[in-house]
């Protein structure tokens, strides 16, 4: 007798069935991959905005007449762009140095918002902090980091030590106190090579406005940053009112 081939009949996907290399329909299906079109995704380009001068003074520093930021301070003009100081200081660097949650009780139920605080330096004399709050955390980074624009005050460096008595610019003339809340801090000018003795966030700060060596002591809640940031601007500008 002839024996007869007994064959198994073919799943739904094919040949290979629903699990084998077929799939359903006979066809193979790739999981991901580039998009239906055939087009690869290009990753987006932030196209900085260009600063349209709105105020007289903008329009002078915009035009050239006004080329540098002690001209601005020498008549006690007042800043109220951010452009002024990018266009004068283009070397400027601005670092977030605090972020938070604000969250309330409403009428209509729980309200959070984000709070941040940036602080903008060229590491060679002048400092600004400023503080944003909104619902994004990104618009709060970008209304602080305006704000801090604003708040760039000039820093008188020097060698006040008198251990080191060098005419290079590496520390504060003499000593300083400031205080913002319950912070109260005090810079002491320190010799040559020794670095900065603060604490993480405050020596971030005093590097931003161009100190390199310094002894600092404070004093209150310098966690609040909010408070110990106010107290180290309020420091730094007494190097150049009173010097």
């Amino acid at each position: 007798m002839s024996q007869t081939a007994q064959t198994k009949p073919a799943g739904r996907g094919g040949q290979g069935g629903r699990g084998g290399p077929g799939g359903r329909g006979g066809q193979k299906v790739y999981g991901g991959g580039k998009p239906s079109n055939g087009q690869s995704r290009r990753p987006r380009r932030e196209e900085e905005e260009v600063w349209v001068p709105k105020t007289i003074l903008g329009k002078k520093v915009a035009s050239g007449e006004i080329n540098s930021i002690e001209e601005i301070i020498q008549d006690g003009l007042r800043i109220q762009e951010a452009g002024i100081i990018k266009k004068l200081l283009p070397d400027l660097k601005s670092e977030v140095i605090d972020v938070g949650i604000i969250q309330k009780m409403t009428s209509n139920g729980q309200s959070t918002r984000f709070k941040a605080i940036v602080a903008t330096g060229n590491q060679n004399g002048y400092l600004g902090i400023g503080q944003g709050k909104s619902k994004q955390m990104r618009i709060a980074i970008e209304k602080a980091t305006n704000q801090a624009l604003l708040n760039v005050s000039p820093i008188k460096l020097g060698c006040g030590s008198w251990e080191c008595r060098c005419d290079e610019k590496h520390s504060v003339p003499f000593k300083i106190r400031g205080k913002g809340g319950s912070v109260t801090i005090e810079i002491i000018p320190a010799p040559r090579g020794l670095g900065l003795v603060a604490g993480g966030k405050i020596k971030r700060l005093l590097e931003l406005a161009g100190l390199k060596d310094a002894w600092t002591t404070a004093k209150g809640s310098t966690p609040t940053m909010n408070s110990t940031s106010k107290a180290i601007l309020d420091c730094l500008k007494q190097t150049f009112s009173q010097g």
